[in-house]
């Protein structure tokens, strides 16, 4: 029994030893090697058998697996970083710049020249410093004294000072407490010819960053101002982006984070937050509780192996709350760039840096995503492509990927513009790409099959709009807009949705009854109260529309939005809304080719909404002839191509009147 016991307490000796070890070589910084070490005495008289001890082990073992110290250099050649965003993605070009914008900052602040301050009573030491720094590319001033040095440092910045101890007037040490007092992020290498013990701890313990002693070796300098300056850049890098990619379904959200990686070649990770509602999944458990686990944060950093990865959050506007706390609260610390350099995952109980790390959140809307967390967050719009972006990208991506899926790689197909074309606005209805991928897949399929069936060699085939509809079938979706007639009470409006922007109807009817206002269509809470304003507004308004005024009095207004299964929400619809109940009122027509966008005031004021780009695709992809945005949206139309307005005509507003005659007919 006993030697069973020496046998074990052997082992456990060896166990810690070996924790110690790679404590020492994970690099993690003093406070958490400090933590780790108390850790490990705390182990050596814990008994093995005790459920503390396995408890212990592990999560120490958790902790020196960490990359604490390991990073990847990137990869700062605008040239290359351009070429594989262009690679990998057509279009998207205000992500791309904001990119090559964070990459040119990363290369001005590794390759500017460091300014340099020579400080010695001796004009041959300071020569020979001198001449030994610029030699390394450093563009070195000179002093006598401490006093002359002030002065210096009083009109220009410096990343090092290089200063004797002793001299006259001000002494290096003083020189020391004063740099540091207002230039706090300046280093300070002190030498001299008295060298004593004590000088050295009062230096280091003021700020120094090095302490050497007369005469010093050439490459020991070169390596010490190096090696403060590395620390410098190093403490004063950018912090790493927190961008929010905002856009519909299909639009390439993911694979341009991946691409995003592969052109700073850094590592890419990835972490889905839809459906997410348990704090802990973000910040940990404590490890005192039964199967304890760290947050999904440092478990992904741990995996990915390095602490500057790109690390994407998916669907961060799909985040849950329930009794287990709120995902999204725990998140602000995460992404805040002054907070998260001390990131506490419960489980580590130290510490962790994440603010070298590029986060890249995804959505479908910005509504949903809590505001303090939106606030935290460089929001980028990918609302959608134009049809002729589709065919061009389908043709340069698309059909090389499934042709080569299909296995016709030796004899791809070649699909025409036109049949592109047929296939985008009859087979689908998207912002993205995901089903015009699907489609042109299966009509590779089908090609392949035939091959098969008919026993024949693989030869081109080039698809027409004819061989389309053979393939595909019929037209799944029809123009809603152009292929209706004008009805009293039926107003087009443009709406943006999760799935990128639409059309809807809204339509009007009056009944007999008492003053009732009914609203159908599965409408959410903003919806409603527009429509209670917009007629609010008509009925304190009726003369100026030649409206009787008591036609609400033995009267209700049902106001309805097809589509009632879908959920609808938002104020822009209330521009639409007083298109068809005025039209409804005065018996005109709402021309079904003239939309509408704007949230209505009580004062009949149009003001500004969201999600321009992908309404105004929505009313091209309908076959809308012209819409109507508030005036204040004028400069979000400004900055659109000409390419995706096409021949839809825009026409802004500041209130109902003065587009009334255009609306109705």
């Amino acid at each position: 029994m006993a030697l069973f016991r020496k046998s074990e307490e052997k082992q456990q000796g060896e166990e810690i030893e070996l924790l110690r070890q790679e404590v020492l070589k994970a690099q993690m910084g003093s406070s958490a090697e400090d933590y780790a070490l108390k850790e490990l005495e705390k182990l050596e008289k814990t008994p093995v058998e005790a459920a503390e001890y396995a408890i212990g082990v592990n999560h120490l073992d958790y902790l020196v697996t960490l990359p604490w110290s390991v990073h990847t250099e990137d990869n700062l050649d605008l040239v290359h970083a351009e070429r594989i965003l262009s690679q990998e993605h057509a279009g998207l070009h205000q992500l791309k710049e904001r990119i090559l914008e964070y990459l040119a900052v990363r290369t001005l602040k590794v390759k500017r020249t460091y300014r340099l301050l020579v400080v010695d009573d001796e004009e041959i030491a300071r020569s020979n410093l001198e001449h030994i720094l610029k030699k390394e590319g450093y563009d070195v001033s000179l002093a006598e004294d401490g006093a002359e040095a002030l002065k210096h440092m009083e009109s220009t910045p410096f990343d090092l000072i290089l200063t004797d101890l002793l001299m006259i007037n001000v002494g290096g040490m003083e020189l020391l407490e004063k740099a540091k007092d207002r230039f706090p992020n300046t280093e300070v290498i002190i030498f001299t010819g008295h060298a004593t013990l004590p000088s050295a701890v009062e230096a280091m313990k003021k700020g120094a960053y090095h302490y050497l002693a007369k005469p010093f070796n050439i490459d020991e300098i070169r390596a010490k101002v190096d090696e403060a300056l590395a620390r410098k850049q190093w403490e004063q890098r950018p912090k790493g982006p927190v961008l929010c990619f905002v856009g519909p379904p299909g639009t390439g959200k993911t694979s341009l984070g991946q691409a995003i990686a592969a052109a700073l070649d850094k590592r890419f990770t990835r972490l889905s937050l839809g459906g997410m509602k348990d704090e802990a999944e973000i910040r940990g458990h404590r490890r005192s509780y039964a199967g304890a686990m760290p947050g999904r944060i440092i478990d992904a950093i741990r995996r990915v192996g390095s602490k500057n990865p790109v690390f994407m959050l998916d669907e961060i506007d799909k985040i849950g709350q329930d009794f287990r706390g709120d995902p999204a609260s725990a998140l602000l610390e995460v992404l805040d760039p002054e907070q998260n350099e001390q990131f506490l995952d419960y489980y580590l109980d130290v510490p962790f840096d994440l603010s070298s790390v590029m986060f890249i959140a995804t959505a479908n809307l910005v509504d949903p995503i809590p505001r303090p967390l939106l606030d935290r967050m460089e929001v980028l719009a990918l609302p959608g492509y134009t049809d002729e972006e589709k065919i061009r990208i389908a043709q340069e991506f698309l059909i090389p990927r499934q042709t080569e899926a299909a296995g016709l790689s030796g004899s791809p197909p070649k699909f025409t513009g036109e049949a592109l074309l047929m296939i985008i606005r009859y087979h689908t209805r998207e912002a993205g790409l995901r089903n015009l991928e699907r489609e042109i897949g299966s009509i590779c399929r089908k090609i392949a099959r035939e091959i098969l069936q008919q026993g024949r060699k693989p030869k081109p085939v080039v698809i027409t709009p004819e061989a389309v509809e053979n393939y595909l079938g019929p037209r799944k979706f029809h123009h809603e807009v152009t292929e209706a007639k004008d009805r009293v009470g039926v107003a087009t409006g443009l709406v943006l949705t999760e799935t990128g922007g639409d059309i809807i109807f809204v339509e009007a009817t009056r009944m007999r009854g008492t003053k009732g206002l009914i609203l159908t269509g599965s409408l959410g809470e903003v919806m409603q109260e527009s429509a209670q304003a917009t007629l609010s507004y008509i009925r304190s308004n009726a003369k100026l529309f030649h409206i009787s005024e008591d036609f609400f009095t033995d009267h209700d207004i049902h106001i309805h939005v097809p589509a009632g299964a879908i959920s609808k929400d938002g104020p822009s619809a209330g521009l639409t809304i007083v298109f068809a109940l005025i039209s409804l009122l005065t018996g005109r027509p709402a021309k079904r080719d003239v939309a509408t966008t704007g949230e209505l005031t009580l004062s009949g004021r149009v003001l500004p909404v969201g999600g321009v780009r992908g309404k105004i695709l929505a009313a091209r992809r309908a076959g809308v002839k012209t819409a109507i945005f508030p005036e204040k949206n004028r400069v979000d139309l400004e900055d659109l191509d000409d390419e995706i307005r096409g021949d839809l005509e825009v026409i802004f507003c500041r209130s109902v009147e003065e587009v009334i005659d255009l609306v109705l007919g």
